[in-house]
């Protein structure tokens, strides 16, 4: 069966990347581009180096251009998806890239966010462990995702630190009330609208923190997914402090997140818990005792590679993290998701291998 597909958004970052996969996708037919301001323009002025969809030209954004399609993603701004969402409840499958599904808690999202607060829909990071590891009734998102109709694609930076951490916390295996982030990433994941701070004169040779200080918009979909991960026996708080650092490569995270090993902790159930959570894993992969991942290792990949260290002077454990904020971090995470729900290979259109140099 091949799946009729609309893209609002396409003429940005996430949007682009999400065509990008999909055209080499063999059950895909990408019949519908949208935008605002760019609206009647050809794609390719957008995305030139998408040749095989050239003949495309962006369309308004409109629940009536939407409509009508076996599968929607919506790429577009936070805050600016739930306004489509209702208006596409005949449309079989909607994938949100958007923070507006992504949230439980419509307190974190008036804090975070403001605005309109919209339902939680099945959560687009499949390998995350849900309700601890070995658990009765333990699983992962993808039981979620399975079958799901509505889909909210994750944040780069939340999923990333999510998948970073949840074996830990799924385990008991490190305290999750004591964990520290800095992300080093690349500034597409802004988008693509222009920003005087995101200039390439303003970052070329210069590495700026933001929202320092428990801003980041990102931080209640971390908690969130972290508390999911932790064994209903467990309990306890999930408390974080996140600092991203902008530094001068166009897409990519380097995440190293850290946390208190948990009393009675063996370095052995340390790793294990890691082996245990992602062992048969395609697209998240625990490298070898020792060696730690690059930016570059995972660039056009839907692979998240990591990195464990357990700091025993410290009493932490350490996890380094690198994805393409881009695939594994937004559109591969969605599009892995929908072969998920349509009962596709989980692997069809997206690779593990990155392009180098």
């Amino acid at each position: 069966m091949t799946y009729s597909v609309a893209v609002s958004g396409a003429s940005g970052y996430a949007g682009g990347e999400i065509l990008r996969l999909l055209a080499a996708h063999p059950d895909i037919e990408i019949t519908t581009v949208t935008a605002h301001a760019n609206a009647g323009q050809p794609l390719a002025l957008h995305q030139p180096h998408l040749r095989s969809l050239a003949h495309l030209e962006l369309q308004e954004t409109t629940p009536g251009v939407l409509a009508g399609h076996d599968i929607v993603f919506l790429a577009l701004p936070h805050g600016q998806s739930g306004q489509y969402t209702d208006a596409l409840a005949g449309t079989p499958l909607v994938i949100d890239a958007g923070a507006d599904h992504r949230l439980t808690s419509p307190d974190a999202w008036a804090q975070f966010y403001g605005g309109a607060f919209h339902d939680p829909w099945a959560y687009g990071v499949p390998e995350l462990p849900v309700g601890g590891l070995g658990s009765p009734g333990s699983t992962r998102q993808r039981a979620n995702l399975a079958g799901a109709t509505r889909i909210a694609a994750p944040g780069c930076n939340a999923s990333t630190v999510a998948l970073s951490l949840a074996p830990g916390v799924a385990a008991g295996v490190i305290d999750a009330s004591d964990i520290v982030s800095v992300l080093a990433v690349g500034p597409s994941g802004a988008g693509k609208s222009l920003k005087t701070n995101l200039l390439a004169s303003e970052i070329l040779g210069s590495a700026n923190p933001y929202a320092v200080g428990g801003t980041h918009r990102h931080i209640p979909e971390i908690r969130q997914a972290l508390a999911a991960a932790t064994a209903p026996a467990a309990g306890g708080d999930v408390r974080i402090s996140f600092t991203p650092v902008l530094v001068p490569m166009a897409r990519g995270i380097l995440a190293t997140s850290t946390a208190p090993i948990a009393a009675g902790a063996t370095d052995a159930q340390i790793r294990d818990a890691w082996v245990q959570a992602y062992g048969d894993e395609t697209f998240v992969q625990l490298l070898p005792e020792g060696q730690f991942p690059r930016t570059a290792d995972v660039l056009g990949a839907n692979t998240a590679l990591l990195g464990l260290a357990i700091d025993r002077a410290a009493n932490r454990v350490v996890v380094v993290a690198a994805v393409d904020n881009l695939v594994k971090g937004t559109a591969g995470a969605a599009i892995q998701s929908m072969n998920i729900s349509l009962g596709l290979p989980e692997d069809r259109g997206l690779t593990v291998n990155g392009v180098a140099p």
